[in-house]
C-alpha cells in the first residue's frame, strides 16, 4: 500500500510540474532545452554573464541554484556582481573573511534595498565555500558624473578614484543597437530628454562605463581553468552587447555565455523577437512573486 502512495504522489508532482512550470529555458533559436544542457556549458564558460531582473524571486532563486551546482562539479569559481561597487571591494572582502560581520557590510557597502533577500544568499554561498566575490560596478557617484557632465569629466577625478573605473579613455560605439535605441527613446544626439537638462549622449555614456567597468574588474580577476559567474540586469549583457562586448574588445579569446531572464504571458509561447538575445533565456510568468 505504501508503495502505490508514492507511486500516486511522484505521478501527481510530475504531471503538477509538467502542467504549470515556474519557468521554460530557451536556447538563442528558440527551442527550449533543459536545465542540466545549459549547465554543461556553464561549466566550460570562462566567463557567464547571468542576465536578470532585479526584482523576480524566481530569477534570484535561479542564481543561486547555478552557482550550487557549478560548485559541485569542482571547476573553480569567481562570482562578481553589478549591485556591488568597485570602491567597496575591501568592505566585501573582510565580510568574506570573517573580519567583519553582516551588519557592518550592510551599513558600509551602499547594498541594494533588496540584498537580504536577492544578493545576501549569493554573497553568504560565496563566503561559506572561499569563492571570491568581485565587486564589479563603478561607484554610482562617478557614472552620476558621467550622466550630468559627459565622460571627458572622469579626467578630472583623483589618481586613486580611477582606480575604480576602467582605465581612461573608455571607447563607445554609439553605434551598437542597445546604445543607439537608448538615444533614440531620450530624444537623439544631445538634446534634451526629461532628466533634468542631462543629454541622451551622457546617459549612454553612463551605462557604457559602467559596463566598461564591470567588464574590466571581470578581466582583472580572471582566474586560470576557472569560471567567473557575473550577476548584472539583463541589459548590460542582452544582444552580445554591454558587458560582453567590452570584454571581447580586452579579450576576444574569451569563451563567454549570457543568459538573459524576461517575463511573459504565456512562457510556452516563444517570441520571435527574442531570437539571439542571449546563449540561454528564462522565460518567467510575468504574474511570478516580485521581491519590490
Amino acid at each position: 500500500m505504501r508503495y502505490y502512495h508514492f507511486i500516486t504522489i511522484t505521478f501527481f508532482l510530475f504531471a503538477f510540474t509538467m502542467d504549470k512550470p515556474a519557468y521554460l529555458l530557451y536556447n538563442e533559436k528558440g527551442k527550449e532545452v533543459r536545465y542540466s544542457k545549459m549547465l554543461g556549458q556553464l561549466a566550460e564558460a570562462d566567463v557567464v554573464l547571468f542576465g536578470e531582473l532585479h526584482n523576480n524571486a524566481l530569477v534570484h532563486w535561479l542564481q543561486l541554484e547555478v552557482v550550487k551546482d557549478l560548485e559541485k562539479k569542482g571547476r573553480p569559481l569567481v562570482m562578481g556582481a553589478e549591485m556591488f561597487e568597485a570602491d567597496n571591494q575591501l568592505v566585501v572582502n573582510e565580510y568574506l573573511e570573517g573580519t567583519i560581520e553582516a551588519r557592518h557590510l550592510e551599513s558600509e557597502a551602499k547594498v541594494w534595498d533588496n540584498y537580504a533577500t536577492d544578493y545576501k544568499p549569493l554573497l553568504d554561498f560565496a563566503k561559506k565555500n572561499q569563492i571570491p566575490f568581485v565587486a564589479t560596478n563603478i561607484p554610482r557617484r562617478y557614472a552620476s558624473l558621467v550622466a550630468r557632465q559627459g565622460l571627458a569629466v572622469l579626467d578630472s577625478l583623483h589618481a586613486s578614484a580611477k582606480n575604480y573605473i576602467a582605465p581612461l579613455p573608455v571607447k563607445v560605439d554609439m553605434e551598437l543597437p542597445a546604445y543607439k535605441n537608448m538615444i533614440s527613446m531620450m530624444g537623439g544626439h544631445g538634446g534634451g530628454n526629461g532628466h533634468g537638462g542631462m543629454q541622451a549622449e551622457n546617459m549612454v555614456n553612463a551605462q557604457a562605463i559602467k559596463d566598461a567597468t564591470m567588464a574590466h574588474f571581470i578581466l582583472q580577476n580572471l582566474q586560470e581553468n576557472s569560471t567567473f559567474v557575473h550577476f548584472n540586469g539583463s541589459y548590460h549583457s542582452d544582444n552580445f552587447e554591454g558587458i560582453y562586448w567590452y570584454l571581447k574588445q580586452g579579450n576576444p579569446a574569451l569563451n563567454i555565455v549570457t543568459i538573459s531572464s524576461v517575463e511573459m504571458e504565456d512562457i510556452s509561447s516563444w517570441n520571435s523577437e527574442l531570437e539571439g538575445r542571449a546563449n540561454y533565456i528564462i522565460s518567467i510568468p510575468e504574474d511570478m512573486t516580485k521581491t519590490y
